[in-house]
């Protein structure tokens, strides 16, 4: 592989990366405490992550319980769930707070089908353009005569068969995802 698209095998990790964490929050049939990873919370005059606030775990497979470190702030994490809209019930126990995942719909399954290949399209975006910035110094390479004509083609041969390798894999990645959402 050449040293243009091994300087930015790196931005391609990353943005793979950034997919499997962004699509963890879709909702699937089962309760999962990833889908809260982004939820903030108005605590302590600051937002905060929900998770750095308190505990968060799986009590079955339709249900999520959240026992906040602090008891103070019980109310606080309740807005920030409301405020999330997660399409999930919220059931304040006193100390702790139940969050209850109703079961999906079909309508419910294709919106979220949807979400999920408009975050496969934004990542898509983001490997095209690191595609184009390594084109682009190749061009200027080629043009600064630092590469042959034949070097310049075959490494734009090589960055598409990457890119491609990188675009099958958020594919993989957005099949398995979809199969879980469909999965009742």
């Amino acid at each position: 592989m050449n040293q243009y698209v091994q300087a930015k095998n790196e931005d391609f990790e990353k943005a793979i990366e950034f997919f499997k964490k962004d699509i963890k929050s879709l909702r699937t049939g089962r309760a999962n405490p990833a889908m809260l990873d982004n939820v903030y919370v108005e605590a302590y005059g600051a937002k905060a992550l929900i998770n750095t606030l308190a505990n968060i775990n799986v009590s079955d497979k339709a249900s999520i319980v959240i026992s906040p470190w602090d008891k103070n702030v019980l109310k606080d994490v309740e807005k920030g769930l409301l405020a999330a809209e997660l399409g999930v019930s919220i059931v304040n126990e006193g100390d702790k707070l139940r969050v209850s995942m109703p079961p999906l719909t079909e309508e419910n399954r294709k919106d979220l089908i949807k979400k999920l290949g408009q975050k496969m399209e934004s990542v898509r975006i983001e490997l095209r353009k690191v595609r184009d910035d390594v084109k682009t110094k190749l061009e200027a390479a080629f043009d600064a005569k630092e590469l042959s004509e034949d070097d310049k083609f075959r490494f734009i041969k090589e960055l598409d068969e990457e890119t491609t390798k990188y675009n099958n894999q958020v594919k993989e990645i957005k099949d398995e995802k979809e199969k879980d959402v469909m999965t009742i």
